[in-house]
């Protein structure tokens, strides 16, 4: 399983994404296609076309990072929208893993503290 990273964003890319791609490809993908920094430390999510198969890129201080996941059965429930790439929490990354759909369920309001 993936272990969480500390203060890493997660960023889901919402365009079916080619899973022979590996770590250069990859990276270029969330650099020209997403405009973000593939060296920031957060984790970029990409799924296939048909949903079958995940990879998470992330790069540590030793260099790029790659998890990846395919289905023997069923598919991922992974929202496709206009944007690019949206943003996930942690929760809802192991929601996606283990295949809940998390457009269905509702989560409850939660006391968050104003900085």
């Amino acid at each position: 399983m993936l272990a969480t990273i500390p203060n890493a964003r997660i960023w889901l890319c919402t365009t079916p994404t080619d899973m022979r791609r590996s770590y250069n490809g990859l990276s270029a993908l969330v650099k020209n296609h997403l405009h973000q920094n593939p060296l920031s430390g957060d984790l970029f999510v990409f799924i296939n076309r048909k949903r079958t198969h995940m990879k998470a890129l992330y790069f540590e201080h030793g260099g790029y990072c790659i998890w990846a996941k395919r289905l023997e059965q069923g598919t991922f429930a992974a929202p496709r929208s206009a944007q690019k790439s949206e943003p996930m929490s942690w929760a809802k990354l192991k929601c996606l893993l283990e295949g809940i759909d998390v457009k269905i369920i509702k989560q409850r309001l939660r006391y968050s503290r104003a900085f």
